[in-house]
């Protein structure tokens, strides 16, 4: 089992020191949230609370992702980092490429890129993207970033994307891993054709079974997709506070737990101190991870 800490909409100033602690107790990655912007005005329902609300995302502070990752991967050396995720259908699909490859190859390897669809048309409108075809837009795109990321010359004739046939340099030695967030059936079929991993957003803990049930479901009606290393199946869930909860959720082919500790949906501000985000970090580091390897040594 790996184990990631999430954070979102913490104090810019808290990322570099959060970062060097989450390595130093031993995680294998940190995940960064992605929001563009927050519109005065929208009816668009939140995916993954109850109400659907995205009040929780007033005024709060989000770095850019790529650019939060590359200030974690420059301040560490063997943390990876993941957007968590990535907006991909409202970029352009050559400029996260390039960021990308530049960004695995200066930190020698240390990221993974979590990508999916954002649910606020708000977002395609300020982008200049059109919401229509979302879905098929960003299928397009991961292969685009797919493509450019492997080297050598790449075109592309798609649907909605049109490239002719470019190098980008450098590339990274090893591919980068694509990991597809979400959880409706569209996500979960897009992780299993084209993802080399699927990323759980959080939400009602009783679904997850279920959901996993369905992505190996559909994992096996493409046995010959994504082959060439190991999925990987990123999850929140309470079970990630024990060693017990992680050992079951490795038993259900879990590969990687993400742990925050604070809601992402909480609203109002984050009053949590920088040494009281620090201390939970460490605490978690020896009472969960140091004792998982352990158990798992034994």
């Amino acid at each position: 089992m790996r184990f990631h800490f999430a954070e979102a909409a913490t104090a810019p100033d808290h990322w570099i020191p959060l970062a060097r602690a989450v390595e130093a107790a031993g995680f294998t990655g940190i995940c960064v949230a992605d929001s563009l912007a927050f519109p005065r005005d929208s009816d668009a329902r939140y995916p993954y609370t109850d109400s659907g609300q995205r009040e929780f995302l007033r005024g709060k502070p989000f770095v850019e992702p790529m650019i939060a990752c590359t200030a974690i991967l420059t301040a560490t050396t063997t943390l990876r980092a993941t957007p968590f995720v990535l907006k991909l259908p409202v970029r352009p699909p050559l400029l996260v490429a390039k960021q990308a490859a530049s960004l695995a190859v200066l930190s020698g390897h240390r990221l993974s890129l979590g990508v999916g669809i954002s649910p606020w048309p708000q977002d395609f409108t300020a982008m200049g993207v059109l919401f229509e075809r979302r879905g098929a837009r960003l299928d397009e795109a991961i292969d685009i970033v797919r493509g450019l990321c492997a080297g050598g010359m790449f075109d592309y004739h798609g649907q909605l994307y049109e490239l002719p046939a470019i190098q980008i340099e450098p590339v990274p030695a090893q591919p980068i891993p694509i990991l597809v967030g979400g959880h409706s059936e569209a996500a979960l079929r897009r992780a299993a054709r084209r993802g080399d991993g699927w990323m759980h957003a959080g939400g009602d803990p009783r679904e997850l079974t279920g959901l996993l049930h369905r992505l190996a479901a559909l994992r096996a009606q493409h046995p010959g997709q994504r082959t060439d290393r190991p999925f990987e199946i990123h999850v929140v869930s309470p079970d990630a506070f024990t060693v017990d909860g992680v050992a079951g959720l490795a038993g259900a082919g879990v590969t990687d737990v993400i742990v925050g500790f604070r809601s992402a949906y909480d609203a109002g501000p984050d009053t949590r101190s920088l040494d009281e985000k620090l201390e939970a970090i460490t605490r978690y580091g020896d009472t969960v991870i140091a004792a998982h390897g352990a158990r798992q040594s034994n």
